[in-house]
């Protein structure tokens, strides 16, 4: 089995199981990797998701061992893509937790999350650069939407490795930990993402992600439409929990 699916409580663990393989995708994991996606994006008890490589590594792209055998990834224009999962338009938050290596098509998963956090050692890149192999999960469209196009074609043109501390600094991570640790500091982010009230924090994602492709003004008026939903569904009862007293200073709302 390449892929596994964790949960405690709201938060699901897809785990990618080919230590091996430094987690290098064939056919059959990306597979079972969208399926495992498109299964968390569909209960209704998940809010959150969490993306890991297991046995030190995130991600080490497309499996080239595979190419030119049955296992070798899918190429096609429709359905899920070479690595599994990139053309999903999924509808709750994914973190990945980088160790080792996020690079080629492993980076371009970890694009598809909302947010990374990575091992202080962690190295990330368009590695497929050496070898002639193109962005075709997302990678060419998600990278300038993270980093800004400067920096995005730095890394496409190259090829070059980064660590994580140029990945901070670039906005390409969001978080920095000690390495073994991205697992676990990710759960923790993940778990205070699904404590807020979720049709607000669901609505307000939505319109990000709407909004990249919209002018102005329409982009400002889906995001009032979505915005409108989550103020009557929840904001008129978290108006009233403020006035009550809660998360005044900055504090935590007991009632998220």
């Amino acid at each position: 089995m390449s892929v596994r699916i964790e949960t405690v409580g709201e938060i699901a663990t897809i785990v990618l199981c080919r230590p091996r393989h430094r987690n290098a995708v064939d056919r059959a994991t990306a597979e079972a990797l969208a399926d495992a996606f498109r299964s968390f994006d569909a209960d209704p008890e998940l809010r959150v998701a969490v993306l890991w490589g297991e046995g030190g590594s995130f991600c080490a792209g497309a499996d080239l061992h595979a190419v030119g055998t049955p296992e070798a990834n899918r190429l096609e224009a429709e359905g899920d893509a070479p690595m599994g999962p990139s053309r999903l338009a999924l509808q709750k938050p994914i973190v990945a937790a980088i160790e080792g290596y996020a690079v080629a098509g492993g980076l371009e998963l970890a694009l598809l999350c909302d947010l990374r956090v990575a091992a202080e050692d962690a190295t990330l890149g368009v590695f497929c650069r050496r070898f002639g192999v193109p962005l075709i999960d997302g990678g060419s469209l998600r990278l300038p939407r993270v980093v800004g196009l400067g920096r995005a074609l730095d890394l496409i043109l190259t090829g070059r490795a980064v660590g994580a501390t140029e990945a901070l600094a670039m906005g390409l991570v969001n978080r920095v930990v000690p390495p073994g640790q991205s697992r676990e500091v990710a759960e923790q982010l993940a778990r205070s993402i699904a404590a807020h009230p979720q049709a607000c924090m669901l609505s307000d994602r939505a319109s990000v992600y709407a909004g990249l492709d919209l002018p102005l003004a329409e982009g400002l008026a889906q995001e009032f439409r979505r915005g409108l939903d989550s103020l009557r569904r929840e904001g008129v009862a978290g108006a009233a929990r403020f006035r009550a007293g809660a998360g005044r200073h900055g504090g935590a709302d007991p009632g998220d």
